[in-house]
């Protein structure tokens, strides 16, 4: 069809009833199906900045262009963040470059793991810095937005004018605490003051205040020209990076197919996190952490695990639930390391219980332990005779010599673990080794 062809059909469907001319341009429904799975992220993104920016769990309020240090451990009162770890202190800061380039300074931690991503507003990890790509020596390093001349020592990119930039580094306890804040302290951003950015809807929010804040984060953070296909589909909601979303200009069987399709989509964004299926343990697309066009899968993420890391990094395992894939846990299991088979790693691994949240989110829930993840650096964890290692996990108390090697559940209610590997080596990597199933005890 030509340019003249289009206008004609153009000018033909402004003349009918709204309905019947997005019957006549494709599925209404279906595009805001997609839609509100294509802008979750951004959502995400946008809610978890502001909730930072608020200092909404009681700590020091995160910074724009300026690092806000947390300084312990996560814990149940942290729920900033769906699926936070209990292994590493965070410095967070949020990016706005839209005045110039900012300077990123990373100190020297010796053997201490460390790593910086700087998320763009889609959540993909544009750049990870520390351990595993520039090394434990430090640096500096000029951070660019879209379209900004690279200029500046170690120059790195981020593809949206806005971002987060999150340092995790690794603690081993209370003792280790003040070294860590040494660290945390010698992590800075330096550039122009940062903008204080406007209120956003939440998932949660109805469809047009949604879809009304989509559409000014693909102003404020146009896509990459990559995700075309995808944008043409939600188009037909008046969204695009040009702005153009305008709720008043549907009609009521509009707006049912609009609802239908919204409704369509948060189940199958909860349905959509099933990857690799092995003896019980999910593991993960190799594109999680940068995820291209697979929209479904990121927004999963997003809601479930948002900041996770690309799998060379940390490769995340969680395990299905009693019900099937997508379900959580609800009873008292056993975990067996063989001896000579723990996780493989360069770093660290480790086991961490979170409470599940009927919308799919999870949290460090209290227990009377005080204990919400167990693993390579636990102590007092007892081996058994042969050199293997079992770890209990529910809310029975298996009492005795077991007690050490408990990961205690919430109360009541579901429940899930996550298996944090940092650094997997490359039989983890490649699938040779698979880590053994929960049984039921």
């Amino acid at each position: 069809m030509n340019r003249r062809e289009l206008l004609a059909v153009a000018g033909v469907i402004s003349l009918v009833p709204a309905a019947r001319a997005f019957a006549a341009a494709g599925d209404l429904r279906g595009a805001a199906r997609e839609a509100y799975i294509y802008g979750l992220p951004l959502i995400e993104m946008a809610q978890a900045r502001a909730r930072m920016l608020r200092g909404d769990t009681g700590g020091q309020p995160a910074g724009i262009n300026q690092f806000r240090p947390t300084r312990n451990l996560a814990g149940p009162a942290n729920r900033t963040i769906t699926s936070p770890n209990n292994d590493t202190l965070y410095n967070n800061a949020w990016l706005d470059l839209t005045k110039g380039p900012v300077t990123l300074t990373i100190p020297p931690t010796g053997d201490r793991y460390i790593s910086v991503a700087l998320m763009n507003m889609y959540s993909d990890n544009d750049v990870i810095l520390g351990t595993r790509t520039t090394g434990n020596g430090g640096g500096r390093y000029t951070i660019v937005g879209p379209g900004q001349p690279g200029q500046g020592p170690n120059v790195v990119r981020l593809s949206t004018p806005h971002g987060w930039c999150l340092g995790r580094i690794l603690n081993d306890g209370p003792a280790d605490l003040d070294a860590c804040h040494k660290v945390q302290d010698g992590l800075t951003l330096h550039g122009p003051a940062g903008t204080p950015p406007p209120a956003y809807a939440t998932r949660k929010s109805p469809w047009r205040e949604y879809f009304a804040s989509v559409q000014q984060l693909l102003i404020s953070d146009p896509p990459p020209a990559v995700d075309g296909v995808a944008l043409k589909r939600m188009a037909m909601l008046g969204l695009n990076p040009g702005g153009g979303f305008d709720p008043a200009r549907f009609d009521a069987a509009a707006v049912q197919e609009i609802e239908a399709g919204v409704a369509d989509a948060i189940p199958s964004i909860v349905r959509g996190n099933a990857a690799n299926i092995v003896q019980g343990w999910n593991y993960p697309r190799g594109n999680i952490g940068y995820f291209g066009q697979d929209y479904l899968f990121r927004a999963g993420v997003a809601l479930g695990g948002l900041a996770a890391l690309t799998p060379p990094e940390a490769t995340y395992l969680r395990p299905i639930g009693d019900k099937g894939a997508g379900t959580p846990l609800n009873g008292n299991y056993r975990l067996t390391f063989a001896a000579g088979q723990r996780p493989p790693v360069n770093s660290f691994w480790s086991l961490t219980m979170y409470e599940a949240t009927p919308d799919g989110q999870f949290f460090l829930t209290p227990n009377a332990m005080d204990r919400y993840s167990i693993g390579d650096r636990t102590p007092g964890l007892k081996t058994n005779a042969d050199g293997s290692l079992d770890i209990w996990i529910g809310r029975a108390d298996p009492g005795g010599d077991k007690r050490s090697n408990w990961l205690p559940a919430p109360a009541s209610g579901p429940f899930s673990i996550s298996l944090r590997n940092y650094l997997p080596k490359f039989e983890l990597l490649d699938g040779r080794w698979r880590s053994p199933a929960l049984v039921a005890v």
